[in-house]
């Protein structure tokens, strides 16, 4: 599952979404208050993912995401390199999530094995009847994966450059299995779409 695949049905000749993002930071941060509504719905799709991967449930997912966009408000100004906004939301939803993981796991050992799809619809009725089949199906077979490619999936894909000193800390494996086990994550996942009728390319 790469980025292309995963996160964004566009023409490859459209700016990717890491650089709708700057534009968009760009803009809000010169004034333009629309423009941070316009990031909020290109981003939160992808932090609710990064935040998903943790184990949190909805509601600590949704306070987590909405802690980040908070933080990006507060410290806006620190962010010197526009391209990189981004990487910066994803950074501060994984420390967040990781903190209020940590919380939760001391408070309740249960594990969360429900997994929604998250994503916006502003497309046409018909696109958006496909892409919510579509996605319902992938994510479907996702959740019938052992929890460990759940998480590693959720961040590998929803990120452009994936920290992978921060996924091996915070999935307790070597920084040199993640690749490998990516890859056979990925195979079981092929393998389970592949067996309901989904087109192997």
């Amino acid at each position: 599952m790469t980025h292309e695949s995963a996160g964004a049905f566009v023409d490859s000749a459209e700016p990717t979404r890491w650089e709708r993002a700057a534009a968009l930071f760009l803009r809000w941060r010169d004034g333009e208050t629309r423009a941070m509504d316009d990031l909020v719905r290109l981003m939160t799709p992808l932090l609710w993912h990064v935040v998903r991967a943790y184990g949190l449930d909805r509601a600590l997912a949704e306070d987590v995401v909405q802690t980040t966009w908070m933080t990006l408000v507060r410290r806006h100004e620190s962010i010197t390199e526009p391209q990189a906004i981004s990487g910066w939301l994803t950074m501060v939803a994984r420390r967040e999530a990781w903190r209020v993981g940590k919380l939760q796991r001391r408070a309740d050992p249960t594990e969360v094995e429900s997994l929604e799809a998250h994503l916006p619809a502003q497309q046409s009725a018909e696109q958006t009847a496909s892409t919510d089949d579509e996605s319902r199906r992938l994510w479907g077979a996702v959740s019938r994966l052992n929890d460990r490619c759940r998480r590693l999936l959720r961040i590998v894909a929803f990120e452009e450059r994936p920290d992978y000193a921060r996924i091996a800390q915070d999935m307790a494996m070597p920084i040199g299995s993640i690749g490998p086990t990516r890859q056979r994550c990925l195979g079981k996942l092929r393998s389970l779409l592949v067996g309901e009728g989904w087109e192997e390319d």
